[in-house]
């Protein structure tokens, strides 16, 4: 018997069936900012694992809590499922339907798709991981490994109190490797696996009036800002020593010393995928017309978007912003900062190396909120679980890009550096627009997702179904 081709049978048969338990999951609001949602989402994730036949229980942390599982049915091997089940807000966004309405729509260039926030990010994949462990159960009537789940409700808040759990729970989150089920196709069809991810250090940069100057208590008439001086001027212009003109180069003093050049298999991965590496999917998948660094291509540009740093501006906040004129000077101005960590860049030096530089240029009124810091993660596209998800992907015939890490953030290192496993992230199917108005996945690559799923949890087993 085929095992493989009758699971994946199976998913097409079933697809209605399945593709309406992730409506219902990605119906629920789970907005980690505000709460809204979370205890339900919660209990619907641990309704899945005791669905699946295991024991689920919802770990209370000091924030929002952590989905635990175990699902044994000793199997030589046990993978950790490490995933979220939280989202972005979408308050002041504009969306084409309800944002948790979870309906079927067909967007132009893009297809039919799911639109809904969280379905690509990443909820989506998530239900569906559940749905091809389902699947398997049926056809085979067990499962090729033992699991152990980590699902938590906070990794749009950084991951606050995730490291708490892990370190708390060290003795039981043993396993052979980790996975974080997630769409990794392009629009053009082409699948990336990313073997690790950057680091990321959130801050919030804050300038109130005080002995250097400025209002201290509230707003005052704008005619006044022909002798009293701006907190909100004195913040971008502290802002403004931070980054180059041209936004390539960071000038934070020190940031790059400690970065390590990229090892050899970096410039392997940038050298294979270069030839089928295309800038314009790129850019039409995210609306923008060129990149910065326009004089780039090719291998120099993938190393710059792998490798190197960045700091970016999430938002500034100050004043007068809504309908109507008032003439203001605000007594106080912020602004969200994230800056991306590369090996062997530390979040603890990044946030010194950022006190240091406003200090030395004369910015010490500047406050700095650490909202956010942890490392990169690194796992060796050679370790067997990421071998595993190659074989699983190439089985289904579409062009492979393997890089070393993505260049988003992720708390992988909590399971690469603390607990000692390797792990890998992919699957097939495309999503899009995650943080952004009308976030979706095609239902083209959702029903196909779940089929690599499946091989690859054989193909980690070592079981050649």
């Amino acid at each position: 018997m085929n095992r493989r081709a009758d699971i994946y049978t199976h998913i097409d048969q079933h697809w209605d069936e399945h593709l309406q338990r992730v409506k219902e999951f990605v119906r629920v609001p789970s907005i980690s900012a505000t709460g809204e949602g979370i205890a339900q989402t919660a209990e619907n994730v641990a309704a899945f694992i005791r669905e699946a036949g295991g024991k689920a229980e919802i770990v209370p942390t000091k924030g929002w809590p952590v989905v635990y599982g175990e699902l044994n049915v000793g199997a030589p091997k046990t993978l950790l499922i490490y995933n979220m089940y939280d989202v972005q807000p979408v308050v002041g966004e504009e969306w084409l339907i309800d944002p948790f309405g979870g309906e079927v729509i067909m967007l132009p260039n893009i297809g039919e798709c799911l639109v809904s926030r969280g379905v690509y990010n990443t909820k989506g994949p998530l239900a569906q991981f559940f749905n091809a462990l389902k699947t398997i159960k049926t056809i085979t009537g067990t499962y090729p490994c033992n699991f152990k789940f980590v699902i938590e409700g906070e990794e749009e808040l950084s991951s606050k109190h995730l490291p708490d759990f892990v370190r708390a729970n060290r003795a039981r989150l043993d396993a052979d490797a980790a996975y974080f089920a997630i769409y990794s196709q392009q629009l053009d069809g082409r699948a990336t696996l990313a073997a690790g991810c950057k680091g990321i250090v959130f801050l919030e940069l804050s300038v109130s009036g005080g002995e250097w100057g400025g209002p201290t208590q509230h707003t005052v008439h704008s005619s006044h800002a022909v002798w009293f001086a701006s907190p909100t001027w004195r913040l971008v212009h502290a802002l403004a020593t931070m980054l180059s003109h041209d936004q390539q180069r960071i000038l934070i003093d020190g940031l790059y010393d400690d970065i390590s050049p990229p090892s050899a298999a970096d410039e392997s991965a940038f050298i294979q995928n270069a030839g089928i590496f295309e800038e314009n999917v790129v850019l039409k998948e995210n609306a923008v017309l060129k990149f910065k660094c326009s004089e780039l291509h090719g291998v120099d540009l993938l190393r710059k978007y792998f490798h190197e740093p960045s700091l970016n501006i999430n938002g500034i906040i100050s004043g007068h912003v809504t309908a109507g004129t008032k003439t203001v000077l605000p007594h106080k101005a912020r602004a969200r900062i994230d800056i991306r960590l590369v090996p062997n860049m530390r979040p603890e030096r990044v946030i010194a190396l950022v006190r240091a530089h406003l200090d030395k240029r004369g910015f010490k009124e500047v406050q700095i909120t650490v909202y956010d810091a942890y490392s990169w993660s690194r796992t060796s596209v050679e370790d067997p679980v990421a071998q595993a998800m190659i074989r699983a992907l190439r089985s289904f015939n579409v062009p492979l890009e393997i890089w070393p890490n993505m260049a988003a953030s992720a708390p992988f290192y909590l399971f690469t550096d603390e607990l000692k496993m390797p792990l890998v992230m992919g699957g097939l199917g495309h999503g899009g627009c995650a943080h952004a108005p009308n976030e979706y996945a095609t239902i083209e690559g959702m029903q196909l997702f779940e089929k690599p799923v499946a091989a690859f949890l054989f193909e980690f087993a070592g079981d050649s179904a």
